[in-house]
């Protein structure tokens, strides 16, 4: 089923991200996970695809198994940082032969390791070539804050206009502590036709150490609330766990009373966080 319908379908949509393993020994605790947070029933999962194509081999792998097996509509992340189109083509086609009708079209991060190839330069034009390639449903990530290589808020705006008009369905947020940067960023995207469905992507700061990491590379800033918290519970691990779970909680609370179209959990793999957000707020989403 396409993503987008279960937009049209309900006011608010909620998802789940996991990433796939770097190696085949790894399949059997990732597909623990998967199981665990299928039981919450999602609308969608989320399976990423690893910086450079890293653990692209896995992803298709992954997001069928969670349709087959666990009958969850999978969202499958293609990036071109490293690819040629005729690789690009090859993992639709192998996508399209997994039953897989959902992509989310990225760049990708760029990785030290591997290769930078010229064939794609932006997203759009990744966007492109999976719009003619057949019948998929395409998200694409957008960046509250501004993407960390754009010169501007404006620009990166622009950028991503032009996404969503070679063929994007819905948009995915980066991560975002401040649900005030959120409220501005879909404010300003309204305002130059941005008008497709926006879901909130929501990491949960578990471990300290962790989110600084994902922080420096997303650009992504840390409001004083959360420093604060970081600061006096970032050195035990179980009260930062229950802080970090209470404040991703208060983040979607917000968001849901606002009228968010959608909630995405970026999971790192630990489904224990997702069940105690979700049973928090069993009745409300």
């Amino acid at each position: 089923m396409h993503i987008s319908k279960y937009f049209a379908q309900n006011d608010c949509t909620i998802s789940f991200e996991v990433f796939p393993p770097k190696a085949d020994s790894g399949f059997a605790t990732v597909r623990a996970a998967v199981e665990k947070l299928c039981r919450l029933a999602p609308h969608y999962m989320s399976v990423t695809y690893g910086a450079g194509g890293g653990t692209s081999q896995n992803t298709a792998a992954i997001a069928a198994y969670v349709q087959d097996e666990l009958h969850t509509t999978a969202l499958a992340h293609l990036s071109c940082v490293s690819s040629t189109r005729g690789e690009v083509q090859e993992q639709l086609d192998e996508l399209r032969g997994a039953g897989i009708e959902n992509i989310l079209a990225l760049r990708g991060d760029i990785s030290e390791d591997a290769p930078i190839r010229s064939d794609y330069r932006y997203a759009c034009e990744l966007v492109e070539d999976i719009a003619a390639a057949g019948d998929f449903c395409i998200g694409a990530a957008c960046y509250p804050e501004g993407h960390p290589e754009s010169q501007s808020h404006s620009a990166d705006l622009r950028r991503l206009k032009e996404k969503v008009d070679c063929g994007v369905s819905f948009l995915c947020t980066q991560m975002f502590f401040d649900n005030n940067v959120l409220y501005r960023f879909l404010y300003k995207a309204l305002q130059i036709g941005i008008d497709v469905p926006v879901t909130a992507g929501i990491m949960p700061v578990t471990n300290a150490a962790q989110i600084q990491r994902m922080v420096a590379l997303s650009g992504a800033t840390l409001p004083p609330r959360l420093l604060a918290l970081l600061d006096r519970f970032g050195g035990t691990p179980p009260a930062l766990y229950q802080a970090g779970v209470a404040y991703a909680i208060g983040q979607i609370l917000d968001l849901a009373a606002n009228g968010v179209r959608g909630i995405h959990l970026y999971t790192m793999n630990k489904p224990d966080v997702a069940m105690a957000i979700m049973e928090s707020l069993s009745e409300i989403l």
